[in-house]
């Protein structure tokens, strides 16, 4: 039986492609390390939604979020509040479009394995060796790095044709699923509808946001708090992964809910 995964990224306005890690995108400077005013509203927001609902979800965070003043306390205090409903997987060192770069394996594990050691000490009980590649950059090449460091699901894959540029110069989608199987890493891809994407920035898009809210409605069973460590690297089971940004939280003057019904 197909199950519904809901995961969570955590980048703040500094963090977006246009402001940092982009050969060509990045063209504005990027902001301090200080949390925008929107990502603590964010903040706030996406707490009282895990408090209105009973979901699991799985937060990608980006490791260098603990250099902002106020993230680590609201962090521990969110892990200890939901305890067991949330998993930590890793969402990269930076927010660095990796796949639109040189292939650089020294480099990426370099930033790997820092990532891993901070998340893995904030949260040791709740850290999974999950990844997802920031902006969703994700080429062939990284499928091996990642197995190195002991990564066991990868959750970057967004198989739509609109984004297929992401997977790297010369690569598919084809191409990183085939590396990722090669070596031992479940790629857990996000839905998508009619071949068009259908989870983060598509949920406010029109008409994209259309057409994801009507998949978003229609999502098999959510997973319960103990089938995620069960399900979610098991190959055999058949997963809808649906992600947003915490950032959307502050959409609607911090009344926004991701479209679940």
């Amino acid at each position: 039986m197909t199950r519904t995964w809901l995961t969570v990224d955590f980048d703040d306005l500094r963090h977006v492609p246009s402001a940092q890690g982009h050969p060509t995108r990045s063209k504005t400077p990027a902001p301090s390390k200080a949390l925008s005013e929107p990502y603590k509203v964010a903040m706030s927001a996406f707490d009282s939604w895990l408090a209105s609902t009973t979901h699991p979800v799985t937060l990608f965070v980006i490791a260098d979020l603990f250099e902002s003043d106020g993230f680590g306390d609201w962090f521990d205090g969110v892990l200890a509040t939901y305890g067991e409903r949330l998993t930590v997987g890793c969402h990269g060192l930076t927010h660095r479009s990796w796949s639109a770069w040189p292939e650089d394996k020294d480099g990426f594990s370099s930033a790997l394995k820092q990532a891993t050691a901070i998340l893995s000490k904030r949260a040791p009980a709740h850290f999974r060796h999950w990844f997802r590649a920031p902006a969703g950059y994700i080429a062939p090449w990284m499928a091996e790095v990642l197995a190195e460091h002991g990564y066991v699901v990868d959750s970057s894959v967004n198989p739509s044709w609109v984004v297929a540029k992401k997977a790297g110069k010369g690569n598919s989608w084809a191409d990183v699923l085939r590396a990722m199987r090669a070596h031992g890493v479940i790629e857990r891809p996000w839905a998508t509808r009619l071949g068009l994407p259908a989870n983060g920035p598509a949920l406010t898009m029109f008409p994209l946001s259309t057409l994801a809210k009507g998949l978003w409605k229609k999502a098999p069973s959510i997973l319960s708090v103990g089938e995620v460590d069960e399900m979610i690297p098991n190959r055999a089971q058949p997963i809808v992964t649906f992600y947003w940004h915490v950032l959307d939280h502050a959409r609607d003057e911090g009344t926004w809910l991701p479209p679940l019904r």
